[in-house]
């Protein structure tokens, strides 16, 4: 799929080249959109953002003001000169904001969770050519992510972004969001000219974490950043403690490290090209060692089966995990990291001991 990139939709790019959407999670009075707009123009926001209608888990929450609010944020936006969003999840969410001239529109992971709800939005803008923010679902599943991505592509839309805002889990400490930056890395690389945001305010769910969640969007090569930003943080109506005012937004914008994404420049680049060699030998050898270890693997299942023993042993698998898990951090790799893949080597294992345990006794259905 070949999509549009972000700085071809005609907005203006000012904060180091990265796109920056900006503004109140809710609107709530006319007066707070455009006191919140202001401050997010002046840290440099390229778009606005507000929602007008709320997805609540329950029903007393503060829900959105609706339609009434649509004429505070197009107003406001006009006033600043800047392109307005704001977040849709049925057709008449669609139909409302298109015709109070809403520029830019996009879906939440409330919505992007459930294939129908997609298409009905996907076919409510037949023949609209706006640009849309698809938001990842709210359980990690890279696959539907696609699939919201491409009901809109199938349907002709090509001003298309994703926005990476993290993943409801069991233990997501210290976010709100788990990151899971792999998913959103994994999307980037099969779909090169889809443009991902961070949206660090949902992952962050306090404004504490929020500059080191954007220094890692630079990092990772991400677009830029959608950073809900409201004129009095501490007594919003939702979401209130992961929001910024403008003034503070500038100032932390203005201390993350922005890096280039190439050099032109000769040493670097045969130094990067030595280190690169280097990498790519050890991971041959990394890969080979894998090979060998599931061969390994696969006669310690003959042995089993020949001795009528179940594959899992409970007490092998606590303490070889303990120790894998202890010798990984000795080599400095993360806790993430190490329990990952010592899990994953290890159902890896189960499933070469499976393979040979099981697959002549499987009964082939008949013809």
């Amino acid at each position: 799929m070949d999509f549009i990139k972000v700085k071809d939709w005609g907005v203006d790019f000012d904060v180091k080249h990265q796109l920056l959407i900006a503004g109140p999670c809710s609107a709530e009075t006319a007066e707070q959109v455009e006191k919140s707009f202001e401050g997010a123009l002046n840290a440099g926001a390229n778009i606005f953002r507000a929602g007008i209608w709320k997805p609540r888990t329950r029903p007393n929450s503060f829900e959105g003001v609706g339609e009434i609010g649509l004429p505070w944020i197009i107003q406001s936006a006009k006033k600043f000169n800047r392109p307005v969003a704001i977040e849709v999840a049925k057709p008449s969410h669609v139909k409302a904001a298109l015709k109070a001239g809403v520029q830019m529109l996009w879906i939440g992971a409330r919505t992007s969770v459930n294939p129908f709800a997609v298409q009905d939005i996907v076919d409510a803008l037949e023949g609209q050519d706006i640009p849309i923010f698809i938001k990842n679902p709210i359980n990690p599943d890279l696959e539907l992510w696609i699939g919201a991505i491409e009901r809109f592509y199938k349907n002709g839309h090509r001003k298309v972004a994703g926005i990476h805002r993290g993943f409801s889990v069991s233990n997501a400490a210290p976010y709100r969001n788990a990151p899971m930056w792999g998913i959103p890395i994994e999307l980037k690389r099969r779909f090169p000219s889809l443009d991902i945001i961070v949206d660090p305010s949902h992952i962050a769910g306090k404004r504490k974490w929020l500059p080191s969640l954007s220094q890692k969007a630079i990092d990772l090569e991400f677009a830029g950043w959608m950073i809900e930003t409201h004129c009095d943080p501490d007594n919003a109506w939702s979401d209130a403690a992961q929001q910024l005012k403008g003034e503070d937004l500038k100032k932390m914008l203005d201390t993350l490290i922005y890096r280039d994404s190439s050099s032109t420049n000769p040493e670097f680049l045969a130094n990067l090209e030595a280190l690169r060699y280097d990498i790519d030998q050890l991971d041959a050898e990394i890969i080979q060692l894998l090979g060998k270890r599931m061969e390994v693997a696969q006669e310690i299942g003959k042995y089993k089966d020949q001795a009528g023993i179940t594959i899992l042993q409970m007490d092998r698998w606590k303490t070889i995990f303990d120790k894998r898990v202890a010798a990984t951090k000795a080599e400095r790799l993360s806790d993430d990291f190490s329990t990952e893949f010592i899990r994953s080597l290890h159902d890896e294992s189960i499933r070469q001991q499976a393979s040979v345990m099981n697959s002549s006794k499987i009964k082939k259905p008949a013809e």
